[in-house]
């Protein structure tokens, strides 16, 4: 393809979204609105362009706030920045480059995080969104987040609810569908991974009449966790809910010196959960350089974003 029109491409639309497109198909939409607590991304499709998450919970009216796949942290400094119908907010500032072209669309946003009472924002969350995908048409959405205190530090308290969450299709879980929650131990069910140490987390199950896919959630080894784990613990629910949960044992602080970053990768993948292209997955995930942001060099530009040479 052309430079004019890459394969990936990122498409502002109406409403404060942004529409993440391969070869003219919207797979992903990121909505910034300020009438919502935060921002989401909805929806999230499989290669069959069937959405994967949903918006809300299927049998709980007051999980307004699950919203398909988002960031937010249970207890920031005491503040519930999780919860619905809060005074804390969290709003898009404003995006900061769109980069497109053949093998991947990236889309980089500044968020701030507010109390509510003070004028000035907790912190300012930097977040990078990559999207790709591979000859079966499987969505890769890779997610790169940094947090910038205004203060010289800022804790984020012990809690199972923080930092990337997802909540799946209602035919996708297990308890309302007929889906299945597997993980990188090679684990199934809410009860054999809640709270249990593990590099990835999958959730799969079907979609339509004779059509399976699935989510598999990856946690990059070098994020922080709370606690002397080999690996993060992990929020999994047969209600179709499933997130990292790097705080579970624990506070972790962000200061200016040494911001906290953290890497995802979310894989809608066709079928069901296949443990050996997982495992390849985790592994090139893992051996992958961060993001970085560049400053724009020429006027009428924006910033733009690619990988580090190095760490």
């Amino acid at each position: 393809m052309s430079a004019l029109f890459p394969q990936c491409q990122i498409v502002p639309q109406p409403e404060s979204q942004f529409s993440f497109r391969i070869q003219g198909k919207e797979r992903l939409r990121w909505h910034h609105a300020t009438h919502y607590s935060r921002p989401f991304f909805y929806p999230l499709t499989g290669p069959s362009g069937i959405p994967l998450t949903r918006i809300g919970h299927p049998g709980a009216p007051n999980h307004d706030h699950h919203r398909s796949v988002w960031f937010a942290h249970h207890q920031v400094l005491g503040i519930n920045f999780w919860a619905e119908n809060t005074e804390a907010t969290i709003a898009q500032k404003r995006w900061l480059s769109l980069d497109e072209a053949d093998d991947e669309a990236i889309l980089a946003v500044e968020l701030e995080w507010r109390d509510g009472h003070d004028p000035q924002p907790l912190l300012r969350q930097e977040l990078i969104s990559a999207i790709r995908t591979n000859q079966k048409q499987e969505l890769f959405l890779e997610l790169q987040t940094t947090f910038y205190p205004m203060a010289e530090s800022l804790e984020f308290q012990k809690t199972n609810f923080g930092f990337l969450a997802v909540r799946v299709a209602k035919s996708i879980s297990s308890f309302f569908g007929a889906g299945k929650i597997t993980n990188s131990r090679q684990q199934s069910g809410e009860k054999e991974i809640f709270g249990k140490p593990a590099e990835w987390m999958d959730y799969s199950g079907p979609v339509a009449p004779e059509i399976t896919e699935g989510i598999t959630y990856f946690y990059h080894p070098e994020n922080p966790v709370a606690a002397s784990e080999d690996s993060v613990s992990w929020h999994v629910r047969e209600d179709g809910w499933m997130g990292a949960s790097p705080c579970m044992h624990g506070s972790l602080e962000t200061t200016r010196k040494t911001p906290l970053t953290f890497r995802f990768l979310l894989h809608a993948h066709a079928g069901e959960i296949n443990h050996d292209q997982a495992s390849r997955v985790y592994q090139q995930f893992s051996e992958s350089l961060r993001y970085q942001l560049r400053k724009p060099e020429k006027k009428h530009t924006s910033a733009s974003v690619s990988r580090r040479t190095s760490q």
